[in-house]
């Protein structure tokens, strides 16, 4: 049984808290958070700290907290040659402190505390500074999701760049389009069906493949009169960015 310590109270941290607590294989001995903090219910308050120099013994620390605070918390921690782990898809292995073992423990997926997803579909990549430790995340990892990648910091980096394109970007022209619908008072519910079969189709194509719409078909009348009907020039400037890409590179 794999021992670990969670520090974070954010989605991720509430996450992989919920994950670690069904899996009877895991042992998660403690959570530390600065403040008080809403976690899931399976998590005893016996096993909540607010203080890191009280953090019990364990086989691997996950600092699961803002990318900004990694640096800081991973310094803090009062104790040296444990496994210590962060949770960032941007942050590299060496910004950790050295005094410990270094890894990472990224899974790859748009996490809300409000929303409960099936963690075991998430991929999480991992690092390690030896064989060892890569190994324990290895074990770890696969107790929790059907899918381990070995990934380096500078291949998470890029990784993650991608996952703001086909995730948050993708979200935000989400919000466009419903501000849209808002705008001429029509439903946004009408656009879910074309959503799903838009992501769904990936599934099956390649994103080339799956590309339709006028900028495709370069239907240059048709573009013309979308730009004409949109009376937001933000929306105009995104509309025409992504149009030329769409001409450029299909």
């Amino acid at each position: 049984m794999i021992s670990v310590v969670v520090i974070g109270s954010g989605n991720v941290a509430n996450h992989l808290i919920l994950a670690f607590c069904e899996n009877k294989s895991i042992d998660l001995v403690q959570v530390y958070s600065r403040k008080t903090s809403l976690f899931p219910d399976c998590l005893p308050v016996s096993k909540i700290t607010h203080d890191l120099s009280n953090l019990a013994q364990a086989d691997v620390y996950i600092i699961a907290v803002s990318d900004n605070a990694i640096a800081e918390i991973s310094s803090k921690l009062p104790f040296e040659n444990r496994l210590v782990v962060h949770t960032s898809g941007s942050m590299p292995i060496d910004i950790l402190d050295k005094k410990n073992h270094r890894g990472v423990f990224y899974p790859l997926q748009t996490f809300s505390k409000e929303k409960k997803i099936k963690f075991s579909q998430v991929p999480i990549c991992i690092e390690a500074t030896n064989d060892k430790d890569l190994e324990t995340l290895h074990e770890l990892a696969s107790k929790v999701v059907k899918n381990t990648y070995t990934i380096s910091s500078e291949q998470r980096k890029s990784l993650h760049v991608a996952a703001v394109f086909v995730c948050n970007f993708v979200n935000h022209l989400y919000k466009i389009g419903n501000d849209i619908c808002v705008e001429k008072y029509v439903p946004f519910e009408i656009l879910k069906p074309l959503i799903e079969e838009t992501a769904n189709k990936i599934n099956f194509l390649s994103p080339s493949q799956a590309q339709t719409g006028p900028a495709k078909r370069n239907d240059t009348k048709t573009i013309e009169e979308h730009l004409n009907s949109l009376t937001n020039e933000n929306q105009k400037e995104i509309y025409k960015l992504l149009t030329q890409s769409i001409i450029n590179h299909g």
